[in-house]
């Protein structure tokens, strides 16, 4: 009761705040992004939000964002600009908003209490924005990585709203429920790996990047045409060994571990869902990192950067990694665009 009562005091002491101090607070910050008004005014409790979000026939819907993330920004300004994905979203989800680097005190559905910040790496936030989405007694039972563009979004929406999980993954329900327009040919690259896929590192070796993709998959052409072609990009590569893969061919394949398998039974056990992810594998063959969804070249760049480093050893949180390396570089006099 004493931690609501102080957040709600906090909230209403920032509600009178005059505008210029609200502005000279916040002229060093990220620029903030805007929550919409629909989502819930919530003190954290999740045990509390799982049961009003059951009395309302919904389900809980927990996003991570943090300020000055243009794909936090895209979600809220394109996606949720869009009537029919708004009125599907407040019809079947109670909405939550965490910021990953937030320091409000947060109860788990397990009665645990810690910071946003310390709930965020628990539950292995790594993008933002990040969804999770719970069923009706608080278990995470899909998970949605980065940025999904809208028509893909609705379709997850879909998924979960009409109980999929455990009957259908989520990346083949998409490929009936949201095909793409794009090519219908996988991009081919000088750099990738030719079959036979033995994928076993040895001591010493390049880490290892999986591409999983799919055909007709526009953000797979982007990242290809765009990130991929990006001379700092290109220097990347060579630091590296590339295997792509279909998501749903029966590409024969060795994995890391030594197991032999398909590129389809592997994605399906690695649980990848989305297109393109990249999955990230050290010379001990354990992954280390992956990101997955639609991906703009600077973050393309900074993650296999991150790779490349081995930096996942000294900084496991990838965002303070971004955020280290972009002020590197602003120090350096170079202009840093999040989105180009």
């Amino acid at each position: 009761m004493i931690a609501r009562a102080a957040r709600a005091w906090l909230l209403l002491a920032a509600l009178m705040s005059p505008p210029w101090a609200m502005a000279q607070a916040h002229a060093d910050a990220p620029r903030p992004i805007d929550i919409p008004a629909w989502f819930a005014q919530s003190f954290l409790d999740l045990p509390d939000e799982v049961a009003a979000a059951k009395q309302e026939r919904k389900r809980l819907m927990l996003y991570f964002g943090q300020d000055g993330c243009p794909y936090c920004r895209q979600l809220m300004d394109v996606n949720f600009s869009q009537k029919a994905i708004v009125d599907k979203t407040r019809e079947h989800f109670r909405a939550i908003a965490f910021n990953i680097w937030g320091d409000l005190e947060v109860t788990t559905v397990d009665g645990r209490r810690m910071t946003e910040k310390q709930f965020a790496k628990h539950l292995g936030v790594q993008f933002t924005p990040t969804l999770l989405f719970l069923d009706e007694q608080g278990r995470v039972t899909t998970r949605l990585n980065g940025y999904w563009p809208p028509h893909r979004f609705a379709a997850a929406l879909d998924y979960v709203t009409t109980r999929q999980e455990g009957k259908l993954a989520l990346s083949d329900y998409l490929a009936q429920q949201a095909p793409e327009a794009a090519r219908a040919q996988l991009n081919e690259e000088s750099w990738l790996m030719k079959p036979p896929f033995d994928l076993r590192r040895g001591k010493g070796a390049k880490p290892l990047a999986v591409l999983f993709e799919t055909r007709h998959c526009r953000a797979c052409d982007e990242m290809h045409a765009e990130g991929f072609q990006r001379e700092p990009m290109r220097a990347l590569l060579n630091r590296f060994d590339v295997a792509r893969f279909a998501l749903t061919d029966a590409t024969p394949l060795t994995r890391p571990d030594g197991r032999s398998s398909t590129a389809y039974a592997w994605a399906r056990e690695l649980n990848v869902n989305y297109t393109p992810t990249v999955v990230f594998f050290d010379d001990g063959n354990r992954e280390v990192f992956r990101f997955e969804g639609y991906v703009r070249p600077f973050h393309l760049n900074a993650a296999f950067d991150y790779v490349a480093q081995r930096a996942y050893r000294s900084e496991p949180e990838f965002q303070r990694f971004l955020q280290n390396r972009s002020e590197r570089a602003r120090e350096r006099g170079e202009v840093v665009d999040l989105w180009r």
